[in-house]
């Protein structure tokens, strides 16, 4: 059997004209269905080169809820995959951190290779490669129809190879539509080996270079062609390329020249974006202390508009109304609890509701705020309320007009107290049948409003749609309806860059680079937004402008914050070498060892390794009286509930003032009087066994398979080489 190699000869395709749906329904309107075609006549009409372009789009632009999925294009996005429960946002052993399963090249999942020639990085890359040299070579376009077509596809290659190079360092670059019936040797000639890390780099910063230079800061006719990429997103996405690199996973001397890249990078992204009027959503509405348009801007379907950098778009249409175009997100049908017709199936940990900053910007314990943490609802930042839904909140929806929730079948379903959506409160507390079950560590209770065994205590709110916002892209349906999605059917999009994120790339790099002036500017920034004043130096500790380390501390920490549960936590741990500070790296190979940071980053930026935290937990809130495990046994069934917390209070007034709202100071009492707060592991109850990232998953390896099928393919150091014997030798950190 002939060898597979690094090329498909896969010349199809199916381009539905932006098969996604944003501000306007344009895309979705010319649908064609492109066959075996013809290069030489689709590059020679710009409506159907574009409709060549457009399938990158479909291809390859991120999954609301991706994971780490090798046939998804490895977007984590959020969701509890095997990346993010690495890190203090989920629980539940990982791949990657679990103690008792050490990867091999037989058992790394497989980002490289993928042995599918339609979602292979391989086949994507051809693609590209396909419409670049179609593009290139066509005789009818004109040259800025040809720029524009050529701006997006050199993006979504350098999108594609930035996937491949965080993963592995080096891989094979391959700039041209590889053939196998070209070349001798059976087309031998034609498998290529790994590239060095840094020309990787070099390949796609060219890349995203040549695409800044072809496309619009932002595109006329924006109604129909909003989501496309734009210049600004090209730059915004070199600047994280160039981030990444001069991090400490692949600089392991700081050097500054990377750091000063990074910065120079990064501040032209900023300012290309400015011309195109991108910047901080809802920036000049903060000072409510509630972050309410902050959270608005992941419910709107520009993403805020000035936010939204590299956006997926969704829409809310039927298969039959969309003509088979429908593309939901299904982010919020995900995060719903099971009684509110979702899925809830998205826990956040004890440890990430505990490190959020209290309503000064600074840390449990290092705030003027006591933090108490059985009501630790009190005094937080602004996002947190954002970010979290605990027993006691409304967390309203749109149940629809002729929705009648006290009907006979929905009784079983829903409590009679929520006659509709609007009427939602989460009250998310749970009994114990027995003394022993309520003192046990480890056993969870029956929870109240029919949400039975599948509590979650505290849930996952970020990024949700909520009924206070007007705007409601779901299209929701009840358990009596014979669609029954409850929120899927939602058009709320995905921001893979926000301009946030840029802000924060640049700060970091700044920080790096010692502007120092010019990080601290963007945290204050960012800070601003949702409400912090000058007057109290945005939350910020003072000591962090002309300290080095404790400003990509605190740049780190702001990330975590800001970027909460939108799938950028593992990659910030792994560039910083979080999970053990670096210090396995010497023993994989001598000259890996860290040089720069004081030899540990987590030494360095003052924070426990991750694999020195132990275990994560999940918040239980329970009530102190006993129950039967069924909704009619609930302690609390002739107990009046407060109101439940609408967000629009003022969560910063302490307790004891006279003037703290009447609904804060409702709910402090109720919890004080009935609820405790039990904390249950989510990574087992065996003591001595804990997550641990081992030293050599900061570089994947490449699967046996990829070896099998490239001959020249070099494993990477720290794991076994199929084809040459012995360990890897292929250096992610040679120049």
């Amino acid at each position: 059997m002939n060898k597979i190699r690094l090329y498909h000869s896969m010349a199809w395709m199916v381009a539905m004209s932006m098969s996604f749906a944003g501000c306007s329904d344009q895309f979705l309107e010319d649908k064609k269905v492109y066959g075996s075609y013809d290069g030489s006549v689709v590059y020679e009409n710009y409506e159907t080169a574009e409709g060549r372009v457009d399938y990158l789009y479909q291809c390859l632009l991120p999954n609301a809820t991706g994971g780490d999925n090798a046939l998804t294009d490895v977007v984590s996005a959020g969701i509890n995959d095997n990346f993010s429960q690495c890190t203090e946002e989920y629980g539940g052993y990982s791949v990657y951190n679990d103690p008792a399963a050490v990867l091999t090249n037989q058992t790394i999942t497989d980002y490289f290779y993928v042995i599918n020639n339609v979602t292979s990085p391989w086949g994507r890359i051809r693609e590209c490669n396909d419409i670049i040299e179609g593009v290139e070579g066509s005789a009818s376009l004109s040259q800025s129809e040809k720029e524009l077509l050529l701006g997006q596809a050199y993006f979504f290659r350098a999108w594609r190879y930035y996937l491949l190079v965080k993963f592995y360092g080096g891989v094979p670059i391959v700039d041209y539509v590889q053939s196998p019936i070209i070349g001798d040797g059976n087309g031998e000639d034609l498998v290529i080996p790994r590239s060095s890390t840094k020309d990787c780099i070099d390949f796609i910063c060219n890349d995203l270079d040549l695409a800044a230079r072809y496309l619009p800061v932002r595109w006329t006719n924006e109604a129909q062609n909003f989501g496309r990429i734009t210049a600004g997103a090209a730059l915004a996405l070199k600047g994280r390329v160039l981030l990444m690199y001069a991090s400490p996973l692949f600089n392991r001397s700081d050097n500054k020249e990377r750091w000063e890249a990074a910065y120079q990078a990064n501040s032209a992204a900023v300012d290309k974006l400015a011309e195109g009027n991108f910047g901080l959503g809802y920036a000049g509405s903060g000072g409510e202390h509630n972050a309410k348009d902050w959270a608005r801007m992941f419910a709107t379907q520009n993403g805020g508009g000035e936010e939204a950098v590299f956006i997926t778009l969704y829409n809310n249409k039927s298969p039959v109304e969309a003509q088979n175009v429908d593309k939901y997100n299904l982010w919020e049908q995900g995060i719903r609890p099971v009684n509110a017709n979702g899925s809830g199936s998205r826990t956040p940990t004890a440890e990430m509701v505990d490190l959020f900053p209290m309503a000064d910007g600074k840390k449990p314990g290092e705030s003027e705020y006591v933090y108490d943490r059985n009501k630790f609802f009190m005094n937080r930042d602004p996002r947190f309320y954002r970010t979290f839904a605990f027993p006691g909140v409304e967390w309203r929806f749109n149940g629809g007009e002729n929705t009648d929730f006290t009907g006979d079948k929905m009784s079983t379903i829903w409590p009679i107290r929520y006659r509709n959506g609007n009427d939602y409160e989460l009250w998310s507390y749970c009994w114990y049948a027995t003394e022993d079950d309520k003192n046990s560590e480890s056993k969870s209770g029956y929870a109240a409003d029919m949400l039975g065994t599948s509590n979650k205590g505290v849930y996952l709110r970020k990024r949700s749609d909520d009924y206070a916002f007007g705007t409601n892209l779901y299209k929701f349906n009840d358990l009596r309806s014979s669609n029954r999605q409850g929120f899927g059917q939602s058009a709320a999009p995905y921001m893979e860059i926000r301009y946030a994120e840029v802000l924060l790339n640049l700060a970091e790099s700044a920080c790096g680079a010692e502007h120092y002036n010019e990080a601290v500017r963007a945290l204050k920034d960012i800070r601003a937004r949702v409400g912090y004043t000058e007057e109290e130096n945005y939350g910020l500790n003072s000591n962090i402008e002309n300290d080095r380390a404790k400003l990509f501390e605190a740049i780190l920490y702001e990330r975590q914050i800001e970027l909460a549960y939108e799938g950028k936590r593992f990659e910030d741990m792994r560039r910083w070498m979080l999970f053990d500070g670096g210090v396995g790296q010497a023993s994989l190979h001598a000259s890996w060892g860290l040089t720069g940071f004081g030899g540990n980053t987590c030494a360095y930026l003052g924070v426990t390794p991750m694999n020195e935290r132990g275990k994560r937990h999940r918040i239980e809130i329970y009530v102190d009286g006993l129950g039967e495990a069924n909704n009619q046994s609930d302690p609390l069934a002739n107990v009046t509930r407060p109101d439940g917390l609408t967000l629009d209070e003022d969560m910063t007034i302490a307790i004891d003032e006279s003037n703290v709202p009447t609904t804060v100071k409702n709910l402090y009492d109720f919890y004080t009087t009935y609820f405790r707060r039990k904390d249950i592991s989510l990574d087992g109850n065996t003591n001595d066994i804990n997550p641990t990232f081992r030293p050599e998953y900061y570089f994947f390896g490449l699967r046996q398979s990829a070896q099998q099928t490239n001959a020249t393919l070099l494993q990477t150091i720290g794991w076994t080489d199929y084809s040459h014997g012995g360990m890897g030798t292929f250096d992610p950190l040679a120049e």
